[in-house]
């Protein structure tokens, strides 16, 4: 098996490849190609991965390269990580809505069209020479935020993809250290849209203990996500973090006007993490890097690969198609589900309608998806403004005035 990494000059690329590495009993990668337009960053990473894993004893072939299509041919899976315009771009997105007294976030709202808007192009392009170059039945598994529009995006251009996010992952392990369990034991039954999403069941050993969760670690939880404890009571649910950014929008906004954005945070980790990965003594992953978030990314890659090759029928929370697994939403929705990965394969596990007060938000942000993978596929600058327009964030047409143009500009940016 050959897996292609694009955007690996990402600080999370060591901790990726070294986990496909722990798997080769089940995974047979015999060839890892990481791809990067940033040759140093590339080098210096590269170098640390390849590090680990000859610490590791793998013996199959890695290689770096700044070639696109070498990286692409006969690849079976293409994992991408790509930041189109790099944290500087991030900022900006952090910012700009910021003046116009919106939420700034990489994803959600208004900095989130930004994102898709720059993103969306270069991954249908790269995803053309996937289609040309790759091994038959290549599967694109993307990590490239925001997840929900470009997976939308992919599939909408007829490419075989599928979305992936950490947050699911990220719940299991923290839930079963509440309970004192193995991980591998409990499902997460979280539902909605790419960064939207409620958990509304945790089933350990098909029981679910979510009853039990609340009642027992429900204050802690509920910190976790920066939320009221009533609130999750309320709901019966566990809102993921980015929630927040709606049940809480005024004090949200109050905070982010006085903080230094998350960005120039980053932007200081990622200077001193390629620092630390620059010591040719350094062949595993520095403490630090749990700094940067994306806790779990790389188990979340690795399991799923790993079900997709072997057919081994683990569930994963995937970003698909929704056709027919939550109701209210349109059949090319793309949804965010609990889904038994079988070899070849993706199978929704089915979904009790969402009650009313989820349902309604998931179709605001839904209809706004729409208008945003097409504005982003498209450069459409009218459909641009009907998607800010949809989004229950924004909605009001004298603030997507004075965003649009800050926002979208420049349009092309470095990958």
């Amino acid at each position: 098996m050959k897996i292609a990494v694009v955007g690996a000059g990402s600080t999370y690329t060591p901790e990726l490849v070294s986990g496909l590495s722990r798997e080769r009993a089940r995974i047979d990668v015999r060839e890892l190609v990481l791809h990067d337009v940033d040759a140093e960053r590339l080098e210096v990473v590269g170098g640390l991965a390849q590090r680990m894993l000859a610490r590791q004893g793998y013996e199959g072939r890695i290689e770096t390269t700044g070639e696109l299509e070498r990286a692409l041919d006969g690849a079976d899976f293409v994992l991408v990580q790509i930041r189109v315009g790099g944290q500087e771009a991030r900022l900006r997105d952090e910012t700009v809505p910021l003046a116009c007294g919106c939420i700034g976030q990489e994803t959600t709202g208004a900095g989130g069209l930004a994102k898709a808007f720059r993103t969306v192009p270069v991954m249908l392009s790269i995803a053309e020479a996937v289609r040309e170059r790759a091994g038959t039945g290549a599967w694109i598994v993307d990590f490239t935020n925001p997840v929900g529009i470009v997976t939308r995006a992919l599939l909408d251009a007829g490419h075989r993809a599928v979305g992936l996010c950490n947050v699911a992952i990220g719940f299991q392990r923290s839930s079963a250290r509440l309970l004192g369990v193995e991980p591998e034991r409990i499902v997460v039954d979280q539902v909605g849209l790419n960064h939207l999403t409620w958990v509304r069941a945790v089933r350990l050993d098909e029981d679910d203990v979510l009853p039990q969760l609340l009642a027992e670690h429900g204050g802690v939880l509920a910190e976790g996500i920066e939320l009221p404890r009533r609130l999750l009571d309320e709901l019966g649910a566990i809102p993921s973090y980015y929630l927040r950014y709606f049940y809480t929008h005024d004090r949200v906004l109050a905070e982010q006007l006085g903080e230094t954005p998350r960005a120039a945070r980053v932007m200081e980790i990622e200077r001193e993490l390629l620092e630390l990965y620059r010591d040719p003594q350094l062949a595993e992953k520095p403490a630090m890097l749990e700094q940067r978030g994306g806790a779990f990314y790389s188990e979340a890659a690795v399991g799923l690969v790993r079900s997709l090759a072997s057919g081994d029928g683990a569930v994963h929370e995937v970003d698909v198609r929704n056709e027919s697994t939550l109701a209210g939403l349109a059949a090319d929705d793309v949804v965010e589900v609990p889904a038994r990965v079988a070899r070849d394969e993706i199978v929704p596990l089915p979904q009790a309608p969402l009650a009313p007060e989820l349902l309604g938000l998931v179709q605001h942000v839904a209809a706004y998806e729409r208008l945003a993978a097409q504005a982003s596929a498209s450069g459409d600058l009218d459909v641009a403004r009907k998607a800010l327009l949809a989004h229950p964030l924004i909605g009001q047409h004298e603030l997507v005035e004075g965003l649009l143009e800050p926002l979208l500009e420049p349009r092309e940016a470095p990958v």
